[in-house]
């Protein structure tokens, strides 16, 4: 990273990060939660499960909504999931949201 000061403060701009979270998720009602709190955070995006029992997806929208739903998915997660640990990747900022709403995958 690094890079000079840029002209927004780091909590405007939008963002995209992928997320992989690992532990007991599936089965949890994980990805109904994890839609619930995007779109009470006014995120947009997406969750679905993976083959090998995680649950993963991508979350656009203002920086400082997507680090409260990256806790959300670090720590909490649905009343009954047991997180091991999330992971986030392919952080970057974005100009527009690529996404209408947040989608349950199948």
């Amino acid at each position: 990273g690094g890079g000079g000061g840029a002209a927004m403060a780091d909590g405007d701009g939008l963002l995209s990060v992928d997320y992989e979270v690992h532990g007991k998720v599936q089965g949890v009602f994980f990805r109904k939660y994890t839609q619930g709190e995007a779109k009470r955070l006014g995120l947009v995006g997406s969750v679905r499960n993976t083959s090998h029992g995680t649950v993963q997806g991508q979350i656009q929208g203002p920086a400082a909504r997507v680090r409260e739903l990256q806790e959300w998915l670090r720590k909490i997660g649905s009343p009954q999931s047991r997180i091991s640990r999330a992971e986030f990747s392919n952080e970057k900022k974005i100009e527009a949201l690529e996404h209408k709403e947040f989608q349950i995958l199948k």
